[in-house]
């Protein structure tokens, strides 16, 4: 069991937990997730509706060779969007997925209550002190580099292990900070080749010696998609795939485009699992 406090309301996860994915982006990579703001209430409520327990908004796009965008841009995209969720739906636990300080504060100020961050701290140098002054939660992914610079840096001897170290030492690091509520993301595609991700996912349960809960973000993504030969928006039966391997390999949580079948992938794990005991 794990307990995050997020801005005083207390997150519990004492079983699997889906994070929905909403996307003020123009260029995702995945069409399907790419909300403009007049329909991020009928897109939150429909997750709210399919059980989801954390809403993921993001305005960068961090898709490989993605072009960046600075703060005020990100801000222009993302916190009407936490505004209005927050608003219509008050309860909602709201993450912000961004690596610049400003924009997790504002979005903080707004209603958000956790900071997902695709650089794990190594694309804005204020941002991990203003997480440990807003005392919120912290996604902590691994990557290198940037989404322009990343895949030519996907190179390891082992993965795994130089993945773990990675999250440990930064882990380290945040608690000295006094950033103590961590989730942890191996960070599937971010300078990782397919290979590496399907590495990663075999030894998931390694990372849950870190403590800490362990994210998972793979729906969609071209690890899937490449693999099958298909196109993201024929990607679902096989990003539930490998969500079942995810939460049999000790996935805590699921960051997904498509709430219900996680849902539902989530109902039949733990039942099997139930039924196993």
């Amino acid at each position: 069991m794990f307990t995050l406090n997020c801005k005083g309301q207390l997150l519990t996860i004492t079983k699997p937990i889906v994070m929905g994915i909403i996307n003020s982006t123009p260029d995702s990579f995945y069409a399907g997730s790419r909300t403009a703001v007049d329909d991020v209430l009928r897109k939150a409520e429909q997750m709210i509706t399919e059980g989801v327990t954390i809403i993921d908004v993001g305005g960068q796009s961090t898709r490989p060779g993605s072009e960046l965008i600075s703060a005020e841009d990100e801000l222009k995209r993302t916190l009407p969007a936490v505004e209005a969720i927050a608003k219509t739906f008050p309860d909602q636990i709201i993450s912000v997925d961004t690596f610049y300080a400003s924009v997790a504060k504002a979005a903080v100020d707004a209603g958000a209550s956790i900071v997902n961050d695709v650089s794990g701290g190594s694309m804005n140098e204020d941002l991990l002190i203003t997480v440990a002054e807003l005392k919120v939660p912290y996604v902590l992914m691994h990557t290198k580099g940037s989404a322009q610079t990343m895949q030519q840096l996907a190179v390891y001897k082992n993965v795994t292990t130089e993945v773990f170290d990675a999250l440990n030492n930064q882990l380290v690091n945040l608690i000295k900070m006094g950033i103590n509520d961590v989730i942890i993301d191996p960070g599937f595609g971010f300078a990782k080749t397919g290979v590496h991700n399907f590495e990663l996912l075999r030894q998931l349960s390694f990372f849950t010696h870190l403590g800490r809960p362990v994210l998972v973000g793979l729906s969609r993504k071209s690890t899937v998609y490449k693999t099958l030969s298909v196109t993201p928006e024929e990607a679902l039966n096989g990003t539930t795939v490998l969500h079942t391997i995810a939460l049999l390999n000790g996935a805590n949580i699921l960051r997904v485009h498509d709430v219900k079948e996680a849902m539902q992938a989530i109902k039949l794990v733990e039942t099997y699992k139930e039924e196993k005991r």
